[in-house]
């Protein structure tokens, strides 16, 4: 039976001897014990098994969160095969795309998500087998493992394909051992404890919530309660209900939890401990933060999918006196700052973050051309451009594709943003840079209103005075939100194409 346990499962199993009749996870009132979520992962092993599944099979993942997507992920884990997230905001055609690259052998559905599901196989001209992902509930005999890998072996337990910038995503081949040494990075840079209860509201699918969280605590023994979606009102309900004490948002969570109307922080009283990261985190919105929620510690984590995805912390005693650094690499992090030529670039010199650590992918699945590009250099290229001070603390300038060519000066869109929150009217802000037939790219400010407050154009601009004339925006668009993916990042691509197709249209 060509079945084989990765190291992810069996770090699992490890926890479950230690922790069988403690809660593991919780949602929707359903709790699973560590025994009883070992139990469900063994019996939908057996179906996969059943099923004609074996090591180095894609299993392929289209829901929200659930009881049934962390089972479905751990018995992929269980059997050696290779479990592939999908984004369940995409439309037919992109789903299909990713089928069509991954090539999965059965694709598991939440069940509002099947008429898309069908959609992109039809779309595909495929034949992959569908399933409801609550056969991942289903009873039945349990699946006994006999077979185990070498401990010196290296498997891929998951290909995550990144939503990127460019027109089809890559699919990130991670391994097991890479994933375990990033648990442990995350273990030790956010001071995780077998007594923590997280509350996990952003989509496991994406890598922050299922790696830098969930799974982290899995192996600890600690108590997790999983919510559908990120929704401000129930986040604060549910710490409040079991008295969480640890939380991961990405800033524009932590944005609408601090601007719901009548918001009691005394509902937030036992959080202990509060992440942030997938996006850059504005100033004011760190200082509105800390003044609202005084007791909590705050880490920030920075990375990307391709490093599983945590890559360098700020800790609680260092955001005071550097509230926009991303911290210093975690422990088997090494990380550069460098030059387009790989020359390391001088202290306060802006370049472009590169990496070199066992938690990297392995490469990008069928495509060794975009693989070589990468790893250009033997060091992993993050496309992310940031200054380093003398006692190696980051601090990330903004990605390559969004700094700002104007006027052949270059602008920081972090800068302009960082400026225009100082606004009290402003509550959100997203400036990207579009096309120009004077300036080649004019700076294009999108601003969301706090409600109840009158903020202009001219407001804005006036705001930004301190910034040198290239930086200001010369232009500035009012928006009732601003496009996100579900880890909370902001779309700026969108936000230029919505201009881009007003202009065609006039």
């Amino acid at each position: 039976m060509d079945l084989k346990s990765n190291a992810i499962f069996r770090g699992f199993e490890r926890s479950v001897r230690k922790n069988k009749s403690s809660s593991a996870i919780t949602l929707k009132g359903r709790s699973w014990s560590y025994y009883e979520l070992h139990q469900a992962v063994l019996r939908l092993a057996n179906v996969f098994e059943k099923r004609g599944i074996r090591s180095s099979d894609r299993v392929a993942f289209l829901a929200r969160n659930s009881d049934s997507y962390l089972i479905g992920w751990l018995a992929t884990q269980a059997i050696g095969a290779i479990h592939v997230p999908i984004n369940f905001m995409l439309g037919a055609s992109e789903v299909a795309y990713i089928l069509d690259h991954a090539a999965p052998r059965m694709l598991l559905v939440g069940d509002e998500l099947m008429p898309t599901a069908r959609a992109a196989i039809s779309h595909m001209g495929g034949t992959i087998e569908l399933q409801s992902v609550d056969i991942c509930l289903a009873d039945g005999p349990q699946l006994v493992l006999q077979q185990e890998v070498a401990e010196d072996s290296i498997n891929v337990a998951q290909i995550a394909y990144t939503s990127g910038t460019e027109s089809t995503p890559k699919g990130a081949m991670l391994t097991d051992s890479g994933l375990m040494y990033e648990y442990l990075s995350c273990i030790f840079g956010g001071d995780y404890s077998s007594e923590d209860k997280t509350v996990h509201a952003l989509p496991l699918y994406h890598c922050a919530q299922m790696h830098c969280f969930l799974m982290p605590q899995l192996l600890l023994g600690g108590k997790n309660i999983i919510l559908d979606r990120a929704d401000a009102a129930e986040i604060v309900e549910t710490v409040r209900a079991i008295g969480a004490t640890s939380f991961f948002a990405p800033p524009t969570v932590w944005i609408a939890i601090l601007n719901l109307p009548g918001l009691n922080v005394d509902n937030l009283k036992t959080l202990q401990k509060g992440y942030y990261g997938a996006a850059i985190m504005p100033r004011e919105v760190l200082r509105n933060l800390t003044f609202a929620l005084p007791w909590l510690k705050l880490w920030n984590y920075y990375g990307q999918t391709e490093i599983g995805p945590l890559a360098t912390v700020l800790r609680p005693e260092e955001i005071e006196q550097r509230p926009t650094s991303a911290g210093r690499p975690v422990l088997f992090v090494e990380t550069r700052i460098v030059d387009d030529n790989m020359n390391d670039v001088s202290l306060g010199e802006i370049g472009e973050v590169v990496h070199r650590s066992p938690q990297l992918l392995r490469g990008y699945y069928r495509d060794p051309i975009k693989t070589a590009e990468a790893f250009k250099g033997g060091w992993f290229h993050s496309g992310d451009l940031a200054i380093a001070d003398s006692e190696g603390f980051l601090e990330i300038v903004d990605r390559k594709k969004d700094m700002i060519k104007t006027g052949g000066e270059n602008v920081s869109s972090r800068e302009v943003e960082e400026v225009i929150y100082g606004h009290p009217g402003v509550a959100e802000v997203a400036v990207v840079g579009l096309s120009d037939s004077k300036w080649i790219e004019r700076v294009c400010a999108f601003v969301v209103k706090r409600p109840g407050h009158v903020v202009s154009t001219l407001d804005i601009i006036n705001i930004t005075n301190s910034l040198a004339p290239f930086k200001r925006p010369k232009q500035v668009e009012f928006v009732m939100s601003l496009p996100k993916n579900p880890s909370g990042k902001v779309l700026k691509r969108e936000l230029r194409n919505t201009v881009t197709n007003l202009s065609s249209a006039q």
